[in-house]
C-alpha cells in the first residue's frame, strides 16, 4: 500500500490518508463525456477515484475533434464513451473505468435504480426536465449528485443533495483555540508558577506569549470589577500594560503577546453557526441517525455539562518565543485537557450508540478525537431540490439579484425593467429560457443558421414567460444578451468546459472527503466578463 502514497504524495498534504482513501472509494458515474464531463472526470482519475463509469450514447463526430482532447481523428464515429474512457483509464491505471453507450435522458427515464451504485453522479449537459427528473432519482437514492454545464460563454455547476455534514471544514482564517480569557484550573495553575517580574533576563525574554496574557488578563481583571477590556480606548490601556512589563525593547515574546492581545476578546462558547447545528432537531438522535448528528448529540451534552459552555479544547499551541522547557510544558498542559475533554465526549458517544441500539464501538476512537479537535468548525449543508429552485427561487433572492447595486441596477427602458448586460442572473434565466426553447421546438436557439432572427425574438418570448412565471413581471433581459446567447448555438466551448470542469472536480473532491465546506448555491460563469457568482435560489 505505499505506492499510492508516493504516487499522491502532493494531494495527501491537503487531504491527508484519510481523504485519500475516501476518494479511494468512490464510486463516480459521468453522464454525457463531452468536453465538460471529460474535463471534469480527467481531473478526477488524476486525483486517484476508485471507479469511473462513463454513460454516453452518441458517437464521436468531426466536430468533437475541436474541443474535446479525449477524442482523436481515430475516434470519428466510434462510441464517444468508449474512446474517453480509454484515454482517461491511460491517464491512471489504478482506476478502474467503465463505459455505457446509453443516452443518459433514456436511463433517467427507464432505468432509475442504475444510479444507486454509485457515490456520487455528474451530470453534465442535461436539459431542465432530466435535471429535475434525475435529482429526484438521487435523492430517493442517497447519492450525491452534481451538475455541470457549459452553454458558449457560459457555465453552470450546482450540486444536490439533501444533507451534507462537514467535521473538517478547514476554514482559512480561524482563531486558535487557547481559552485565554477563560483558562481552565491547570492552565491557571501553570501560569501562577511563573513570575513576569523575575529579574532573571533570559527568562523574561523566555516567558510565552499566552502566559504574560493569561497572567496580565487576570491582572486586568482584578483592578476592573472582574471584566476583561471592552472599549477601544481600554483595549489599548491593556496593549500598554503588556509592553509596561518589557525590560528591554527586543523582547519578542512581548511584542507577540501585544500582537496577540486580540485573542484575548475571542468570545467564549460556541459561536452562532455552531450554536444553529446544536440547536438542529437532528440532535434528537435514533437508531438511523449519522455518525456525525450522534457525535453532535454528544457534544451538545458536553458543553451543557462538562464542557461549562465551551467545545472539547483542540489542544494545540502555535509557534511563539518561549524557552524549550516552557514550550513543551505549555503545550501538554493544552494536550492533556484535550485528552480528557475527548475521554469524556467518547464516553457520551459510546452512551448514546448503546442508548439508539447501535454498537457502542461503532464509531472509531479516530472519528471522536477529530470531531472533538474541529467542533468548532463543523458545517451542514443542505440543497433545495432543483425541482423548487426552478418553480418557485426565493423571491427575495432574485429580486436582490435583479435589482442589487452589486450586481448591476435594472435598467428603465419603455416601463420595462430590462436586466443589466451580463449578470449572472440574466445568463442564469437565458440558459433556463433556452431549455424551455428546446422543449418547445426541438432544438436550441441558433442551433442552425438562417433561422437566427427568428429565434431571437422566440427566445425573447421565452424569458419573458419564463420571468413572469417567476413572479418578476415586467422585467425584461437586454437585447446583446438573447443575442448572445443565441449566437452560442449550444456549442461547448473547450477553455469554458475545462474551467466549469475544474471547478465541478473540486467541489466532487470536497463532497467526497468531506473536507471543506463545497459551494452552498447555483455558481454561474460568465466567460464575458470572466466573473463568477454564487445565486442562492
Amino acid at each position: 500500500m505505499a505506492e499510492p502514497k508516493v504516487k499522491y504524495d502532493r494531494q495527501l498534504r491537503i487531504w491527508g490518508e484519510q481523504g485519500q482513501a475516501a476518494l479511494e472509494k468512490a464510486s463516480i458515474c459521468l453522464l454525457n463525456c463531452g468536453p465538460t464531463g471529460s474535463e471534469t472526470l480527467k481531473n478526477l482519475v488524476l486525483g486517484g477515484v476508485g471507479s469511473i463509469t462513463v454513460v454516453d450514447g452518441s458517437k464521436v463526430e468531426v466536430g468533437d475533434l475541436g474541443n474535446n482532447f479525449m477524442v482523436d481523428e481515430a475516434s470519428v464515429g466510434q462510441s464517444k464513451a468508449k474512446c474517453v474512457c480509454a484515454f482517461l483509464q491511460e491517464l491512471n491505471d489504478a482506476v478502474k473505468a467503465k463505459f455505457i453507450e446509453e443516452h443518459p435522458k433514456e436511463l433517467i427515464e427507464t432505468n432509475p435504480s442504475f444510479f444507486s451504485q454509485f457515490t456520487l453522479v455528474i451530470a453534465t449537459q442535461l436539459v431542465e426536465d432530466s435535471m429535475v427528473k434525475l435529482d429526484r432519482i438521487c435523492r430517493e437514492a442517497n447519492v450525491i449528485l452534481l451538475f455541470a454545464r457549459s452553454y458558449g460563454l457560459m457555465g453552470l455547476v450546482r450540486i444536490s443533495v439533501k444533507e451534507h455534514t462537514v467535521i473538517e471544514s478547514k476554514p482559512d482564517h480561524f482563531l486558535d483555540d487557547l481559552r485565554l480569557n477563560n483558562p481552565w484550573p491547570e492552565l491557571r495553575r501553570f501560569a501562577e508558577t511563573i513570575d513576569l517580574n523575575t529579574a532573571d533576563a533570559v527568562v523574561h525574554k523566555h516567558t510565552p506569549y499566552i502566559i504574560i496574557l493569561v497572567k496580565l488578563a487576570e491582572e486586568w481583571a482584578n483592578t476592573h470589577g472582574g471584566n476583561l477590556p471592552s472599549t477601544r480606548e481600554e483595549k489599548r490601556q491593556l496593549k500598554d500594560l503588556i509592553k509596561s512589563k518589557m525590560i528591554t525593547a527586543d523582547e519578542e515574546n512581548y511584542k507577540e503577546a501585544v500582537e496577540a492581545s486580540y485573542k484575548l476578546f475571542s468570545p467564549q462558547g460556541t459561536g452562532p453557526n455552531l450554536q444553529k447545528i446544536i440547536d438542529d432537531s437532528c440532535t434528537e438522535v435514533d437508531s438511523s441517525s449519522s455518525d456525525f448528528w450522534v457525535m453532535v448529540a454528544a457534544l451538545k451534552e458536553f458543553i451543557a455539562n462538562e464542557g461549562g459552555g465551551e467545545t472539547p479544547l483542540e489542544g494545540s499551541i502555535p509557534d511563539m518565543t518561549s524557552s524549550t522547557e516552557l514550550y513543551i510544558n505549555l503545550q501538554k498542559t493544552y494536550q492533556a485537557k484535550a485528552e480528557a475533554d475527548f475521554l469524556v465526549m467518547e464516553q457520551k458517544v459510546r452512551n448514546l450508540l448503546k442508548k439508539i441500539g447501535r454498537d457502542p464501538a461503532s464509531i472509531s476512537k479516530a472519528n471522536i478525537k477529530s470531531f472533538c479537535k474541529n467542533a468548532r468548525k463543523l458545517a451542514v449543508c443542505r440543497y433545495r431540490l432543483i425541482e423548487d429552485e426552478f418553480n418557485s427561487p426565493v423571491q427575495p433572492e432574485l429580486q436582490k439579484y435583479l435589482t442589487d447595486e452589486d450586481y448591476g441596477t435594472l435598467q428603465e427602458a419603455n416601463s420595462l425593467k430590462v436586466l443589466p448586460e451580463n449578470t449572472a442572473v440574466g445568463l442564469y434565466i437565458l440558459l433556463r429560457a433556452a431549455d424551455r426553447f428546446a422543449a418547445n421546438y426541438n432544438k436550441f436557439p441558433g442551433q442552425f443558421d438562417g433561422e437566427m432572427d427568428e429565434d431571437i425574438s422566440r427566445l425573447k418570448t421565452t424569458a419573458v414567460g419564463l420571468l413572469n412565471d417567476l413572479g418578476c413581471n415586467g422585467s425584461a433581459l437586454s437585447e446583446d444578451l438573447i443575442n448572445e446567447l443565441c449566437r452560442y448555438g449550444a456549442s461547448e466551448l473547450h477553455a469554458v468546459a475545462a474551467f466549469v470542469g475544474g471547478v465541478a472536480s473540486q467541489e466532487v473532491i470536497k463532497l467526497i472527503t468531506r473536507q471543506f465546506i463545497p459551494m452552498s448555491g447555483t455558481f454561474i460563469f460568465n466567460g464575458i466578463d470572466h466573473k463568477s457568482q454564487l445565486l442562492l435560489l
